[in-house]
């Protein structure tokens, strides 16, 4: 499918098929200068002396390259097995009336278009068309927006709307391919960053996404993508959706789709952006140098304001402001005079703002004060009502600096009107990006060094995922699933399994304190209905207990109780849809749902990624030694979560979830221990 559908993104030849919408294709066309043959296909228009019409793609003289498919849906399956006979290279299916309707006809028809289109590559149907800048290529109804590039960003989203929302930019975005996808019967979001990264002139992705077709491919495209040095930035759609089951366990609970996607995206080394603004600030970032190798930004200026606000709107965001080194602030101090604070962000005032020289001065200086990248923030008056030059010549000793530094540099403006197009041009030819607007443009930064570090850090997800989903699903009780994770190396209490009637001696041989339990498969959740009975320190506790538990199950678990816990730490496995199995980290225990101070990950699991998991934890503070208290045990920890997903991986075709909580951390060299346990498998 590769040869056709390189042939479908830069055609030697055009077919459009259609009426009035495939006028507004060819208009395009001329608009963006295509210099190949364009056929007009129609069943009645008459041709002219500018507009030869076919009656049909068998009429052609030969086959084409592409073909934009306008016409009734109920004609397009014909239309493809003609184009698939002649040998076409592919096609844009712009008619709508397929699996988007949710109808048995949309769906008959769709799978007729499967069927009669053979290998032929295809975008749709339900999908607005393709813009090919590098070679100048539109197969679009609609304006084209935007000069050939040398080099530029692949845009790739499943909204004909958003498509052009982002060509319409006045960002100064280099585009080089603007995709629209549908539905993605044919072509998904994943064969296109297949092939396109491999193009020289690509230099990012940026994607709108409602929906992963198919999450192992897709996978293995960004994968492609980032080992070709090709990172990606999208935009998802569903961050606020409600997960479709009802989980019985903590970890499938807390654990929706969203927030499987989010963990992809950040294993996987993708800038998840909230906004259209952000993802283009992000992929200027990208275009003009790619990922940031590191979090340490300088944003310096001449306004106390600017800088007190970026502070501000930095709060929660992932990027440091490490202050200067002494030799830094003395060097700037040379510069400056004595009279400006040295810190960071940097008010650097105005008093040598027109000293050209010391200005080469404070900007050498600061391109080699360590700092992964440096931002110089200004904003400038529009040139076609003033005159810039007290602007233009510290912006241009700002961008020689950073030609001539390992720096990143950027120009950041607070308002996305007030970095005007020449400037934002000169900053791109020389390598620095030109970010407009300060709350996207600081994202942007934050999101890149999250793609650097994850780059550095971690390899590319490795999915998980059972080849059938399964039926049938049943509850091991507590006793069984701590036994099957025990034969993994996770740890668990001594306990023994004894009917009500001799549960107190069982206890007695123990050892006190313990915790008698409710033994039921059907329990999920025994705390919830008095099935727990803690601290108990005698025979005669033991044996009230048991007669109280006694009325849920004829079975009673007696367990060592943990006393010397440092926190409390849920350890879950949960099986997505789409990207198989997910490993949840969270603070464990009664609390879990209501603090839901949760992270997920995919596999590969390591020591690494799983240290640096629990890391993101707020429950991380206590297991680092809270308050004078001693830490926990996070390396027996580490080794127990290993075990557990272990377990997960030898079970990948029989586990529906698992619910390890609460994991008891102990103090530092003493371990761990798995409390409680659900299985359903």
């Amino acid at each position: 499918m590769n040869d056709g559908l390189k042939r479908l993104l830069n055609p030697k030849t055009i077919a459009l098929v259609g009426g009035a919408w495939t006028d507004a294709v060819a208009n395009a066309s001329r608009q963006i200068g295509y210099q190949g043959t364009v056929w007009r296909i129609h069943p009645t228009r008459v041709s002219d002396a500018t507009t030869h019409y076919y009656r049909s793609v068998d009429e052609l003289p030969c086959a084409p390259d592409a073909t934009f498919l306008a016409a009734p849906c109920a004609d397009v399956p014909a239309i493809a097995a003609s184009l698939a006979t002649r040998g076409a290279g592919g096609f844009v299916c712009f008619a709508a009336g397929f699996d988007e309707t949710g109808t048995e006809a949309g769906h008959a028809l769709t799978a007729a278009l499967v069927e009669s289109a053979g290998d032929l590559p295809f975008t749709g149907p339900n999908c607005y068309g393709l813009v090919n800048f590098f070679d100048r290529v539109a197969l679009w109804p609609d304006q084209v927006v935007g000069g050939p590039v040398k080099r530029g960003v692949v845009l790739i989203t499943q909204s004909g709307t958003i498509g052009l929302s982002l060509m319409y930019n006045h960002r100064s975005l280099p585009i080089g391919y603007v995709l629209t996808v549908g539905n993605q019967t044919r072509l998904a979001m994943e064969d296109l960053i297949d092939v396109l990264s491999e193009d020289p002139r690509v230099s990012a992705f940026g994607l709108y996404v409602e929906g992963i077709k198919d999450a192992q491919r897709f996978a293995a495209a960004t994968a492609k993508a980032r080992r070709l040095g090709k990172p990606i930035a999208l935009v998802k759609s569903g961050r606020t959706e409600t997960a479709a089951r009802t989980a019985a366990t903590h970890t499938g609970a807390l654990a929706g789709a969203d927030s499987v996607f989010d963990a992809f995206c950040r294993d996987a080394g993708i800038a998840r952006c909230d906004t259209l603004p952000t993802l283009i600030e992000t992929l200027k970032v990208l275009h003009a140098g790619g990922p940031l190798a590191g979090r340490k930004l300088l944003v310096m200026g001449a306004s106390g304001g600017d800088m007190a606000m970026t502070a501000d709107v930095s709060r929660e965001l992932s990027i440091d402001f490490p202050s200067m080194t002494q030799t830094t602030v003395s060097a700037l101090t040379e510069v400056l005079g004595p009279r400006v604070t040295i810190a960071n962000p940097f008010d650097f005032h105005t008093y040598i703002w027109f000293d050209q020289e010391r200005l080469r001065r404070l900007f050498a200086e600061v391109f080699q004060a360590g700092y992964d990248a440096v931002a110089f923030m200004l904003d400038c008056p529009p040139p076609d009502q003033t005159d810039t030059a007290a602007y233009d010549m510290p912006i241009r000793e700002f961008v020689a600096a950073a030609t001539r530094s390992q720096t990143r540099g950027a120009m950041l403006a607070s308002l996305p009107e007030t970095l005007y197009t020449e400037i934002r041009a000169h900053c791109l030819e020389h390598g620095v990006v030109p970010l407009q607007g300060q709350r996207e443009g600081l994202e942007a930064l934050a999101l890149a060094a999250g793609i650097g570090a994850a780059w550095h850090q971690s390899p590319p997800p490795e999915l998980l995922k059972p080849t059938h989903t399964p039926t049938d699903v049943r509850s091991l009780d507590e006793h069984a699933g701590k036994a099957a994770l025990a034969a993994f190396g996770v740890p668990v209490p001594q306990s023994c399994r004894v009917t009500a009637i001799d549960a107190a001696s069982a206890a007695n041989r123990l050892g006190f304190p313990v915790v008698l339990k409710a033994v039921s498969a059907t329990l999920a959740h025994k705390s919830e209905v008095g099935g727990v009975i803690l601290n108990i320190h005698s025979e005669a506790e033991a044996a009230a207990a048991a007669k109280k538990l006694a009325a849920l199950s004829s079975e009673i678990l007696v367990e060592q109780m943990i006393v010397d816990g440092v926190a409390e730490i849920l350890v879950g496995i949960t099986v997505d849809p789409q990207f198989g199995q997910v490993l949840v980290l969270g603070s464990g225990g009664v609390m879990t749902e209501y603090f839901k101070d949760t992270t997920s990950l995919l596999p590969p699991f390591t020591a690494q990624s799983i240290e640096r998991a629990l890391g993101r934890l707020r429950v991380a503070r206590l297991l680092a030694g809270f308050r004078g208290k001693g830490a926990g045990d996070v390396p027996a920890l580490v080794q127990a979560i290993l075990a557990v997903t272990r377990y997960a991986q030898a079970n990948l075709q029989r586990l529906a979830e698992l619910d390890v909580n609460p994991m008891i951390v102990r103090p530092l060299g003493q371990g761990v221990v798995a409390v409680d346990a659900l299985i359903r498998i």
